[in-house]
C-alpha cells in the first residue's frame, strides 16, 4: 500500500510539472477558458487523450521490462536524464522568460473548430508522445509492481490541471497570461524534474 501511495504522488507530481510547462496546448485551453467557449469538452479531450497516452507509455514500456528484465538499468538512466534534461530546459525558460501565452483574439470559436483544433495540439504534437508516452511511461515502470499507481497519479494531475486552468481561467486569465507567473511556474518545475531524475538516477 505504501508503495503504491507513493507511486501515485510521484505520477502526481510527475504528472504536473510536465502538464504545466508552458505550450501550445495550455495556451489553447487558457485562451478557451478566458473566452468561456466550450471549456468542458475541451478540458475533457485534453485529460482524456493524457489518460490515454499515459496508459499506453505505462502498459507498453512495462511489457518491454517484462520481456527483457536486463532493460530496467538503461530505462531507468534514460528516464533519469530525460527528467534532468526537462527540467534544465525549464530553467532556462525561467531564466530568460522568452515564453509568453496569447489568450486574447477576437470572434466566437464555434464547437467544430475547437474541437479539431484542441485534438491537433494534442495528438500532432510530437512533444506530446516524448513527455507523456516515453517519459511518464519510463518514470512509470520504474516503479515496479506500483506503475499503473504511478499512472493514477499521472492522470489525475491531468485532470487537476486542465479542469483549473480551463474553468479557473475567467478569473486567473490575466495572471497566468504574465510572463512572470510562467516562469515562477518553470522554476517550480524545474526543482521538481532535476530532484527526481537524480532520484531515478539514484535507484538504478
Amino acid at each position: 500500500m505504501t508503495s503504491s501511495l507513493a507511486a501515485a504522488a510521484a505520477g502526481l507530481g510527475t504528472g504536473l510539472s510536465l502538464i504545466i510547462a508552458i505550450g501550445a496546448q495550455n495556451a489553447y485551453v487558457l485562451r478557451q477558458g478566458v473566452r468561456r467557449e466550450h471549456v468542458g469538452i475541451i478540458v475533457t479531450i485534453c485529460a482524456a487523450s493524457d489518460a490515454v497516452l499515459i496508459a499506453a507509455g505505462v502498459g507498453g514500456l512495462g511489457a518491454l521490462v517484462r520481456s527483457m528484465p536486463t532493460a530496467v538499468t538503461a530505462i531507468a538512466w534514460i528516464g533519469a536524464a530525460f527528467l534532468v534534461t526537462y527540467g534544465l530546459l525549464a530553467a532556462r525558460r525561467a531564466w530568460k522568460h522568452q515564453d509568453h501565452l496569447a489568450a486574447d483574439g477576437t470572434g466566437e470559436t464555434t464547437l467544430r473548430t475547437a474541437v479539431l483544433t484542441c485534438l491537433a495540439l494534442t495528438w500532432l504534437n510530437p512533444h506530446v508522445y516524448l513527455d507523456t508516452v516515453l517519459l511518464l511511461g519510463t518514470v512509470g515502470n520504474s516503479y515496479g509492481n506500483a506503475h499503473w499507481s504511478f499512472a493514477l497519479g499521472a492522470t489525475t494531475a491531468s485532470i487537476l490541471w486542465f479542469t483549473t486552468l480551463g474553468f479557473g481561467a475567467g478569473r486567473l486569465g490575466k495572471l497566468l497570461a504574465r510572463p512572470k507567473a510562467w516562469r515562477v511556474l518553470d522554476g517550480v518545475i524545474a526543482i521538481t524534474m532535476i530532484t527526481l531524475g537524480v532520484a531515478m538516477a539514484a535507484r538504478s
